[in-house]
């Protein structure tokens, strides 16, 4: 018996394509939202029913809650998939799609308004045992309180917004000078930007890998890690390149990683799939932030195990057990995905237009996760991300050099793309030899610029 009797999917692009794909494995009908300027877009196409949430811009149509409740309603959708973005981590939509005896295929309330906060996600990381950067135990409410954070933690520090997110609302301070001067201003800026002023403070890594783990666990104190990831090649925050599992990590690292993210998710009593963020540096990592939904990054973890994770999302919101056991995860072979992103590769700046050619790369061990096509129009309202390429191979060498042939076959015409600046970055040193932080594509990039 399917786990719902139809799902309205409450998002656009490549997500909403791949939760089609798995309701349609499930024999779950769908239902596809959609603002005027994608009326002609696939995800529109390919659902079973679909409707116009409102005009172009976001905010009057994904993002407009009364408008993709009623769309639930008038299709008689018992449970509403937010994919990622948008609507996927906004606790005010998940209480109200369970206001209206419908099921929303992510967290708890609870666990969202948790988790949405870095102060109330970290305590929780703090009672499951989880190890904490030094820092501020709660929200700073004045300079005084920043500086002597600051001296006990040692500088550098990170002074974060509470309620931020995507790498906003965060600024590097390396000296009490400039957190005198900051405070404030950060203050103001978290108030404007996330609706909240309260920010924290902690300790600054300078070269730390940034390595996720993701979970799954079915809310009633059972849960179970699916393999590491790594996602440090990012620029200004934003993730480009990701690869499963995590390379070079020391096996009683990668032990103690994993188990300190399952402890985590069993200790909350999580419910559904979820990603655990950490940084790490030499053998020690830290808790970082857990992001409830799932990831774009998400295939590189199907790639490797085998393990549907939209499929698995959507059963355990139904109530269903984990489908797996733990001693059933067993990673095979390496995997490597870059997101497309319709931007300049070299000044980030978007590119919208219409596609006039184009052509996805193929051959074993290729997957492209796409929500474009020849003469597709890239709208300018939403997110850059039109793609994603993912790559399989039997080892992170071989999954490099089927990337690298991958990205050579990928044609986008018509618009820029991110893919030139990833190829470049794939044929470097630090990728090969794994020396590379979170802060390398833009360092490398800050030398490129002077060499020119």
């Amino acid at each position: 018996m399917a786990a719902f009797k139809k799902i309205l999917i409450a998002n656009r692009g490549e997500i909403a394509l791949r939760i089609i794909r798995a309701c349609r494995e499930m024999g779950i009908p769908t239902v596809a939202i959609y603002s005027q300027a994608d009326k002609n877009a696939l995800h529109v196409r390919f659902a079973d029913e679909a409707v116009c949430v409102g005009p172009a811009q976001a905010t009057a149509s994904y993002l407009h809650i009364p408008n993709v409740l009623t769309a639930a309603e008038v299709t008689e959708a018992d449970a509403i998939h937010p994919g990622y973005g948008f609507l996927a981590e906004n606790a005010q939509f998940a209480s109200a799609v369970v206001a209206m005896n419908k099921v929303f295929i992510g967290p708890s309330v609870e666990h969202l308004k948790m988790f949405g906060d870095k102060l109330t996600a970290k305590e929780a990381a703090r009672k499951a045992g989880l190890p904490l950067l030094s820092g501020s135990v709660g929200a700073i409410q004045d300079v005084e309180s920043a500086v002597s954070n600051a001296k006990e933690a040692g500088y550098p520090v990170m002074l974060k917004a509470a309620a931020g997110g995507g790498g906003k609302g965060m600024r590097i301070i390396e000296d009490e000078e400039t957190l005198r001067k900051v405070f404030d201003i950060a203050q103001t800026e978290s108030q404007a930007a996330f609706g909240s002023k309260e920010v924290f403070l902690e300790r600054y890594l300078r070269t730390p890998r940034h390595i996720e783990v993701q979970v799954a666990g079915d809310g009633r104190g059972g849960g179970i890690h699916i393999g590491t990831r790594d996602c440090s090649l990012q620029r200004r925050h934003q993730k480009i390149i990701e690869e499963s599992p995590a390379p070079n990590l020391s096996d009683s690292l990668r032990q103690r990683i994993q188990d300190a993210a399952a402890q985590l998710v069993r200790t909350v009593h999580y419910q559904t799939v979820a990603t655990v963020e950490f940084l790490v540096e030499g053998e020690e990592f830290f808790f970082l932030e857990v992001n409830p939904r799932i990831q774009v990054e998400h295939p590189v973890t199907e790639e490797v195990t085998g393990v549907d994770l939209i499929q698995e999302q959507i059963r355990l919101a139904a109530g269903e057990d984990l489908s797996i056991r733990q001693d059933q995860v067993s990673p095979r072979g390496h995997a490597i995905e870059v997101r497309v992103n319709a931007e300049d590769p070299w000044t980030f700046l978007p590119s919208p237009g219409r596609i006039t050619g184009y052509h996805e790369p193929g051959g074993p061990g290729v997957r492209v996760d796409s929500a474009i096509h020849e003469h597709a129009m890239v709208q300018p309202y939403y997110d850059s991300l039109t793609a994603k390429l993912i790559v399989h191979g039997r080892d992170r060498e071989h999954a490099l050099i089927r990337m690298i042939g991958a990205i050579d076959e990928f044609i986008v015409e018509g618009i820029k793309t991110t893919l030139p600046l990833q190829k470049a970055l794939l044929q470097t040193d630090e990728f090969r030899d794994v020396t590379f932080y979170t802060r390398f594509v833009d360092d490398w990039l800050t030398t490129r610029a002077r060499q020119e």
